[in-house]
C-alpha cells in the first residue's frame, strides 16, 4: 500500500507526552486520512486513526488500519513525520 504524507505536528506536553498528527493520503482512496499519535516517552507509540476531513469507507480505514498494524515501516514513517514536525516547531 503505498502513501503520501501532506503534513504533521507534534508537541510534548509534560503531562500527556508526545501528541502529534499526520495527515495521509492512500494510493487508491478517495479520502485524506489523519493519525493521532500518542506516547508517554517518545519510545512506543499508540495511536487513532480517523478520516481526515470528513467520513469515508468503514471497509477502507479497517484496510489502511490492518496495513499499519502489519508493516513496521510504514507505521515508523508517520511516527518520524510527526517527530520532524517537532524539530521544525
Amino acid at each position: 500500500m503505498k502513501f503520501a504524507i501532506e503534513g504533521a505536528q507534534l508537541r510534548v506536553d509534560p503531562e500527556e507526552g508526545y501528541v502529534g498528527q499526520v495527515r495521509f493520503r492512500v494510493e487508491g482512496h478517495p479520502k485524506a486520512y489523519e493519525i493521532t499519535l500518542f506516547s508517554e516517552k517518545g519510545k512506543a507509540w499508540d495511536y487513532g486513526l480517523h478520516f481526515a476531513d470528513e467520513s469515508g469507507s468503514e471497509e477502507l480505514i479497517d484496510a489502511v488500519e490492518a496495513f499499519l498494524e502489519e508493516d513496521d515501516d510504514a507505521f515508523d514513517a508517520l511516527v518520524e513525520a510527526a517527530l520532524a514536525a517537532k524539530d521544525q516547531a
